[in-house]
């Protein structure tokens, strides 16, 4: 198959499963299997979990036009669905911890799951339903992206975290974590002050306590 007619065919979808590849490249069965994995090996096919697939392709324009976060974004919510962007992702996003992350990091309420790929790491926490909010929804190519606002991202960040004592957590809010607390506003602070009484856990309350007596939220 030539070269451009694949270039053609595969660079139109922001993503293919094993039955658009039937279709588009007109092939069934073990042939199918065959030029999939021809085309993994000639890195014009990308696998990003079993059964999906980036075309080479389409990055290429993903890039040309400088939306690979955005595209990255979306292939998140496509992945694990449903589930929104969250946690370090999201805060580096927002400013909120200086250190940018490689890894696309959600929240689902299904099984926790990490999916790596050439292109980059897409990684899934589970939590339970009624925890399952506090998402804005953001378009790429009039598809909808689900993202944390920055009140539940920070919520669902520590959240998961693990501390060894009332000590460490103390410190980690108020030094160690970096967390730039300037960047909420005071409806974000109002926001995850709800999140935070919403949970009956003893860290979440202990974490609330601490951001209240320090003025903080």
């Amino acid at each position: 198959m030539e070269i451009l007619k694949l270039k053609e065919m595969l660079e139109k979808l922001a993503y293919y499963t094993k039955q658009n590849l039937n279709l588009y490249l007109n092939k069934e069965g073990e042939s199918l299997n065959y030029w999939i994995k021809k085309l993994i090996n000639k890195q014009i096919l990308i696998p990003i979990k079993k059964g999906l697939y980036v075309s080479s392709f389409y990055l290429d324009k993903v890039r040309e036009k400088k939306e690979m976060d955005k595209y990255l974004e979306y292939l998140a919510s496509i992945i694990r669905y449903p589930s929104y962007i969250s946690l370090e992702y999201a805060l580096a996003k927002y400013g909120l911890i200086p250190e940018s992350t490689y890894a696309i990091t959600s929240i689902t309420i299904k099984t926790t799951r990490t999916y790596q790929s050439k292109i980059t790491t897409f990684l899934y926490r589970n939590i339970k339903d009624s925890l399952f909010t506090g998402f804005i929804e953001e378009k790429y190519n009039k598809q909808v992206i689900k993202i944390a606002t920055p009140a539940k991202a920070l919520f669902d960040y520590l959240y998961f975290k693990k501390f060894s004592s009332p000590e460490e957590i103390k410190e980690y809010l108020l030094e160690t974590g970096r967390i730039n607390w300037s960047v909420l506003s005071d409806s974000d602070k109002k926001i995850a002050k709800k999140y935070f009484q919403r949970t009956s856990s003893k860290k979440m309350n202990n974490i609330l306590k601490i951001l209240v007596n320090n003025e903080i939220l």
